[in-house]
């Protein structure tokens, strides 16, 4: 079936982290919802790739999505190259996205970086007729980049308002209890003292009282943003 939003993410529990509220709000609206995963995490310090398989499993439960995916690409050792380009660009032509939600180009860990480039290349080959990949040419018609935990003087595009959603996202994050619990710090998020869960509700509380909401998820877009009715734009100035 046909996903109308897609989010990819080089590991189990990025998009947790990242765009899970998003992710939460789109399926409680009707729309179908996919994730694909890059890596099965096999590299990660703790934890095992089996363990993430089940706690991913778990969190797509909580996240409502119709498919989750695993690409089986190495962990910490992501290439953007021939062969991964083909096989993302399988797994893009079998959920046949509308709109994909990639990580931000920019991060400390490479996986991240390079799966970033690697999403956005399959992306645009995945709609060529010709490019020798199995399934029907398709090509998404917008990408998204999750701003999340970005402390780069980049700007959100957009916010998500994500406050009726917020604690079934923190309940998906959560369920990766080898990966977080007792943590301080994780992927791009730096450490303050504070245990990894009150992170994540300081961030999103903090993009959320950008838009005047309790919480909310940041995106950026290098297209330009659309408004069609500008006496209804929320976000009071002043």
């Amino acid at each position: 079936m046909p996903v109308d939003l897609l989010a990819i993410a080089a590991h189990r529990d990025d998009v947790e982290l990242t765009c899970a509220g998003t992710l939460l709000k789109a399926a409680d609206s009707g729309y179908t919802t996919g994730i694909l995963d890059l890596t099965a995490g096999e590299s990660g310090t703790r934890g095992s790739a089996e363990l993430r398989g089940e706690e991913a499993a778990l969190a797509a439960k909580i996240l409502g999505v119709a498919e989750r995916r695993n690409a089986g690409l190495p962990d910490a050792h992501l290439q953007n190259n021939e062969e991964t380009r083909r096989v993302v660009v399988e797994a893009i032509r079998h959920f046949a996205p509308r709109v994909v939600i990639l990580p931000y180009p920019v991060g400390r860990h490479p996986d991240h970086r390079i799966a970033s480039e690697l999403g956005r290349d399959a992306c645009f080959l995945s709609g060529l007729a010709r490019y020798p990949a199995g399934g029907t040419a398709h090509r998404p018609h917008k990408i998204l980049y999750a701003l999340a935990y970005r402390e780069d003087p980049v700007k959100p595009s957009f916010v998500v308002d994500i406050s009726a959603q917020f604690e079934r996202k923190l309940a998906s994050v959560r369920c990766y209890a080898s990966q977080f619990d007792g943590a301080t710090a994780a992927g791009e998020i730096f450490p303050t003292g504070q245990d990894l869960y009150s992170l994540v509700e300081t961030q999103n509380a903090h993009y959320g009282s950008l838009i005047r909401v309790r919480y909310g998820e940041p995106f950026f877009t290098h297209e330009t943003v659309m408004v069609d009715d500008v006496v209804t734009l929320g976000v009071k100035s002043m």
